[in-house]
């Protein structure tokens, strides 16, 4: 794995923007083309080879944690938990997830699995490719994001519930919005009849019991890049359990498992042999050098980097009240000063592609950039 600077693009953010990529920029640049990373196949299908495994690995903890009862460690409150059961059982569909990888020293090792809303799933699979055609169409990436996406939505066509398929996201926030009209987009590529409503604007109907749109419609089929745990701190999201056409959540109610880092200690406790596994514990004196995460948080906030019981690096944030894991410090690899995490894709249970994000410490946050990569 390289770290090579190069020249961007004439008009880069002119390209980048005809592809419908707004948030390029901010107060510091997102996208950035000046370096890329090149990979070797052999360090690729690593990647890939590591991803599958731990997928597998991850259904495997997400049952032992529904046949234990470990709910209260997720800090998951008791009255979903039939629905996290039936959505498992029932096999409601789930699209994707990204494991945040480090790779050092011919190592790879799980940081944490994005289950629930991962973004930058527009960037590793649309944007960065379209750099790719213009930097050297002769090679390759780890990306077939897209053409799983469609497939995938096809496949998925009869799992779902007559009726339109619905999108949803905050208002105003451009980012989650790009990445919603993308997977839409593959549905509508798929066949699929889809309808985009912000989850601000979605209803509740008393006396048919069902969500509804803006038309008063009901909503049977629903894709949301919304957390799963802000759902269940709206009374809105109590109507889940009343909903008369038992809507198809997407992704589905037993990922809250998997996108709760309470989830690492349990995979550490059931596969210790696992080479890409850290090891992780709910208890704080087991490890002399660690990162101590809140079991729910996002884009590196309330992070605490310990080496020797004493803090390397710390983070602020509002996150840390359902309570923290302890894993083991595995820090980034350093290329001059940038720390980049490999972001591996699924994609219908396939690994799919990457992304990397590159950040100035330790800690990925919502100031790191994303640069693009190559098979060299």
């Amino acid at each position: 794995m390289k770290r090579l600077t190069t020249t961007p693009r004439n008009q880069w953010q002119a390209e980048v923007e005809k592809l419908g990529f707004g948030f390029h920029t901010t107060n510091v640049p997102y996208w950035d083309e000046t370096v890329y990373y090149e990979m070797e196949m052999s360090e690729i299908l690593f990647i890939e080879k590591a991803t599958a495994e731990l997928w597998d690995l991850s259904l495997g903890a997400v049952q032992h944690v529904m046949d234990n009862n470990l709910y209260s460690k997720f800090g998951i409150p008791e009255w979903i938990i039939p629905q996290i059961e039936k959505s498992w059982s029932e096999d409601h569909p789930a699209i994707y997830g990204r494991f945040d990888l480090c790779y050092k020293n011919g190592e790879l090792k799980m940081l944490e699995f994005n289950a629930d809303t991962p973004t930058s799933l527009y960037e590793a699979g649309i944007v960065q490719w379209f750099w790719l055609q213009d930097f050297d169409k002769q090679k390759d990436q780890f990306n077939s994001i897209h053409e799983k996406m469609i497939a995938y939505w096809k496949y998925l066509k009869t799992y779902l519930n007559p009726g339109a398929l619905y999108f949803t996201c905050l208002k105003e926030t451009l980012e989650d919005l790009t990445n919603v009209e993308y997977i839409r987009d593959c549905a509508i590529q798929a066949g699929l009849e889809t309808k985009l409503v912000f989850i601000d604007d979605i209803g509740w109907n008393d006396n048919t019991k069902e969500f509804v749109d803006l038309e008063n419609q009901p909503i049977k089929n629903i894709f949301k890049l919304y957390p799963w745990e802000w759902l269940l701190k709206d009374d809105f999201g109590k109507n889940i359990l009343q909903d008369s056409n038992r809507a198809l959540w997407i992704e589905p109610a037993w990922k809250m498992i998997l996108s709760n880092k309470a989830i690492l200690p349990v995979m550490w406790e059931l596969y210790p042999d696992c080479p890409y596994l850290l090891p992780a514990y709910f208890e704080e004196n087991k490890l002399t050098n660690y990162v101590k995460k809140p079991i729910l948080s996002r884009e590196g906030a309330n992070i605490d980097l310990v080496m020797k019981n004493i803090s390397l690096q710390k983070t602020e944030g509002e996150y840390g009240a359902e309570g923290f894991i302890y894993q083991d410090l595995f820090t980034l690899p350093n290329f001059s000063g940038h720390y980049p995490v490999i972001g591996s894709w699924l994609i219908g249970q396939e690994p799919a592609g990457m992304g990397i994000r590159e950040a100035d410490n330790l800690v990925t946050d919502n100031k790191s950039r994303f640069v693009p990569h190559l098979i060299g």
